[in-house]
């Protein structure tokens, strides 16, 4: 087992990261920081386009849903740049259901994008990141899946404590070929998907936050950076909690 390398500036020179869930919101705002500390990054999202205004984002459609899909994506980014040295799993939909009116069909659909759209690329990604000996997995979880939900219902809740158990075997299993993964566990973060709470019950920022405001994508993605950058050497498997103050663990 080679020595973990120390950790170093959060800088991102020459390398490759691949983001899902990336034309709006945290995804967005991940791809452009990454951009910025100087990686390469492959944004991808359902839609059919989306517009980074840079050219070291190159955006490429993508269901997370799809392993055929998730195979093709692969085998085109290693073959066009050789390596993927970070992938970062912000794809994901919620819903607010309660149990009692929860559907076969809802869970489905909620598992399929947040659960089987984490497994999808990691389960393709693991075994490069392994080969090349090195490489960083962060995945969005969630202050819902640490406190049994704040406007979600269960299906969103089980869905993202499936996704921080599975990057702690990532971790795990991947720590002595230099693969890490972590878990980003936000708390209320003003996105399109946020707004959709907003709309029914939410925590109000003054009355449930310390720090006073709700989150921006911005305050994410630059935990995001952290946890893909040599700055954080020495973690693995860690959920880290940015939520304004929200849960204090």
């Amino acid at each position: 087992m080679a020595l973990t390398p120390i950790s170093a500036p959060a800088r991102m020179d020459g390398r490759v990261a691949l983001v899902t869930g990336a034309a709006g919101g945290i995804g967005r705002a991940t791809a452009l920081a990454l951009a910025e500390a100087g990686a390469t990054v492959i944004a991808t999202d359902i839609v059919e386009s989306a517009d980074f205004g840079r050219t070291d984002v190159i955006y490429r459609r993508y269901d997370v849903t799809s392993q055929s899909e998730t195979d093709a994506l692969v085998t085109s980014v290693l073959d066009e740049h050789g390596r993927i040295d970070a992938l970062v799993l912000c794809a994901g939909t919620i819903s607010h259901r309660p149990l009692s009116d929860s559907t076969d069909d809802e869970w489905r659909a909620i598992l399929d994008v947040n659960l089987m759209g984490v497994v999808n690329p990691v389960r393709a990604i693991f075994p490069v990141m392994e080969e090349q000996g090195m490489g960083k997995m962060v995945a969005l979880g969630s202050i819902a899946a640490k406190i049994g939900g704040v406007a979600s219902g269960p299906s969103y809740v089980a869905a993202k404590s499936a996704v921080h158990g599975l990057m702690k075997w990532v971790a795990k299993a991947g720590a002595p070929k230099g693969v890490y993964a972590s878990i980003i566990a936000p708390g209320p973060v003003e996105t399109p998907m946020w707004e959709t709470v907003t709309q029914r019950s939410a925590p109000s920022a003054n009355g449930s936050v310390p720090l006073g405001r709700f989150g921006q994508p911005e305050d994410i993605a630059q935990a995001i950076l952290f946890l893909c950058s040599p700055a954080s050497n020495w973690i693995t498997g860690t959920v880290l909690d940015v939520n304004g103050g929200m849960l204090m663990d």
